[in-house]
């Protein structure tokens, strides 16, 4: 059954058919083909995994996010972030990646990053003279920050896999979230002073920077207002989610004065829209995790790395180049919902804190976003800096070197989750 449902999935894979549909018609096809499980299993199971009151944190958080990243609340943040790197070397594509990082405790989504911050710099910096190669690889890679800094999807739906909290895995987001920040600033101050970029020579001006970070505060503080209310127990991810929808809208009606009635539908529309994707896999991957539950999967491979790879080091490595290799050809979430089962008893064989294995999760197939063949913010970012694939992927692999780094920091050194 399990060999069936896995070239079933991997041939729709290769079809182009939606991840979703690919797991339900995979699992699906695995059971009528076997015949040793009656068939409703499938929509028990797809019902059975939307009963949780913890998985509506997912929409409400979605919301916020659609509700803070439209109107002049996005302006702000990349007019705070412009000004504070600009006149760097290396300053406009730095505007991405500090960019990232705090449009990431707003929409906790590195595509959303990816298709907002790169709509509004990458024309920007390709006429200032960047490269629009080296442009469309910068905001991909600068995207996935995104989904470390909280509120962080990618960290809710692990926490449905292995029950650790998403408060512990918020927090532990933070960490890696501003290491690959400094990380990729790094590149782009290296990569203009060897190529030549351009940089704005204008003086300092700290009323400027001090006056725009007024006005972008209310978005950088939602991030801070979330791990404080998880932190401390002062209310559940759920109630957080609902209290940042209600935060962005105050925001957006009191502060930023800019908020509609078409501007809240639209964003409850694209918000309903993300979350029926997300659904769909995560429904999707229910009914598969519960076949290879069934068929003792996670069991087998824990038993058999276990008593041939033996030395703990050496199957965290394994992990990490399955995990890289996974975030290559399968969407982020459905990654998560289907390698989680497998390594969490693992984890928990040899000793790795399972917080930690979030984080190192989240890390390899954030990498994943970004490279050939289905790299999503590779794929947006060429688009919008009209370049092709294959050039902007030949300008990654600095961006690359500082994201493996990273994974091996956080694999191999137990303090760096905290």
């Amino acid at each position: 059954m399990i060999p069936m449902m896995v070239v079933l999935f991997f041939v729709l894979l290769i079809l182009a058919v939606p991840v979703g549909h690919v797991l339900l018609i995979a699992s699906g096809g695995a059971i009528l083909w076997a015949g040793e499980l009656p068939p409703f299993l499938v929509p028990q199971q797809l019902v059975a995994q939307t009963q949780s009151f913890p998985m509506l944190a997912l929409p409400f958080f979605i919301l916020s996010g659609a509700l803070m990243m439209s109107g002049r609340l996005g302006e702000k943040l990349i007019g705070f972030a412009t000004e504070l790197v600009q006149r760097y070397r290396g300053g406009l594509g730095s505007v991405s990646v500090v960019g990232s990082c705090v449009f990431g405790g707003v929409s906790g989504s590195a595509v959303a990053d990816a298709t907002a911050l790169g709509g509004m710099l990458i024309p920007w910096q390709k006429r200032e003279g960047y490269p629009p190669a080296y442009c469309a690889a910068n905001n991909a890679a600068a995207a996935t920050i995104a989904i470390l800094i909280p509120p962080s999807i990618p960290f809710i739906l692990y926490s449905l896999v292995s029950n650790v909290s998403v408060a512990s895995l918020f927090v532990a987001g933070v960490v890696p979230g501003l290491m690959l920040t400094v990380g990729f600033v790094l590149v782009n101050n290296i990569s203009a002073r060897r190529r030549g970029f351009p940089f704005v020579k204008t003086p300092f001006d700290s009323r400027k920077v001090g006056k725009l970070f007024l006005e972008a505060l209310p978005a950088l503080a939602m991030p801070i207002m979330i791990l404080v209310l998880l932190r401390f127990g002062i209310a559940t991810p759920t109630e957080v989610s609902v209290m940042a929808v209600l935060y962005a809208l105050l925001a957006g009606v009191i502060i930023y004065r800019d908020m509609t009635v078409s501007r809240f539908f639209e964003a409850l529309i694209a918000a309903g829209v993300a979350t029926g994707v997300v659904m769909l896999v995560i429904m999707g991957s229910a009914v598969v995790g519960w076949l290879m539950t069934y068929a003792q999967v996670p069991q087998r491979f824990a038993t058999w790395a276990m008593e041939t790879l033996k030395d703990p080091w050496l199957i965290i490595l394994s992990m990490n180049g399955i995990m890289l290799v996974a975030g290559m050809f399968i969407d982020l979430p459905a990654a998560i919902l289907l390698l989680g089962p497998i390594f969490v008893p693992l984890a928990m064989a040899i000793g790795l804190d399972l917080t930690q294995l979030g984080v190192i999760m989240v890390l390899n197939l954030a990498i994943g976003l970004y490279t050939p063949p289905v790299g999503t913010t590779l794929f947006i970012s060429s688009s919008i800096a009209q370049t092709t694939i294959v050039r902007a992927a030949m300008e990654l692999w600095p961006f690359y070197l500082v994201a493996l780094i990273t994974v091996l920091l956080f694999s191999y050194v137990p303090a760096m989750t905290i």
